[in-house]
């Protein structure tokens, strides 16, 4: 396979890992997104997560850490749970929250690279192949913030009720999905 044909292929597994097919991920990003929808802070939390993520699923791909998918899984679906409460709680992104980001990033990372494990590296084109990958699933989180931003925030984040009739309600079935998801994974 040529170096091209490589990298395409990642990238669109790295996007369709996220969609359609990554519901945990796309419920994450829209976590993030939904607390202060203004771009410039949803850039911000996103490249937060993206750097902690890009970090662990390096490392995982290396094989330097060895991702258990029973303790990754819940985290993962916990950290949905978490940012979502947050979301209702807070009025507005802290320094608290980015550390938590960076820290949850890290997690998904490594359900990123339980996911890559059983697609395969190609030893020969495995930083290609990783980067690919990367890129695919930041395509695929900045098509989740553009179809959000487009389809809710850009419309209606200026209203005065926007926080209780859009935020609230939907951070509450987020969180509910993401407690269903934890409680499921814990006992699987």
């Amino acid at each position: 396979m040529t170096f091209l044909e490589n990298a395409g292929q990642y990238i669109s597994l790295g996007f369709t890992h996220v969609l359609p097919l990554g519901w945990d991920h796309i419920l994450f990003i829209l976590s993030l997104f939904f607390l202060n929808s203004k771009m410039k802070s949803v850039i911000i939390q996103c490249s937060i997560f993206t750097v902690a993520h890009s970090i662990s699923l390096g490392l995982a791909a290396a094989g330097l850490i060895i991702p258990n998918a029973n303790y990754i899984e819940p985290l993962i679906a916990f950290s949905i749970l978490f940012t979502a409460i947050e979301n209702i709680m807070n009025e507005q992104v802290n320094p608290f929250r980015m550390i938590v980001i960076f820290v949850f990033g890290l997690i998904h990372g490594l359900g990123f690279a339980t996911a890559l494990h059983d697609i395969g590296i190609p030893k020969e084109q495995f930083i290609s192949s990783l980067l690919s990958f990367n890129l695919g699933v930041e395509l695929g989180q900045i098509t989740v913030i553009l179809l959000a931003y487009f389809a809710i925030s850009k419309w209606f984040a200026n209203k005065s009720w926007y926080k209780e009739r859009i935020v609230f309600p939907i951070s509450g079935v987020i969180a509910c999905i993401a407690l269903y998801w934890t409680i499921e994974r814990i006992l699987v």
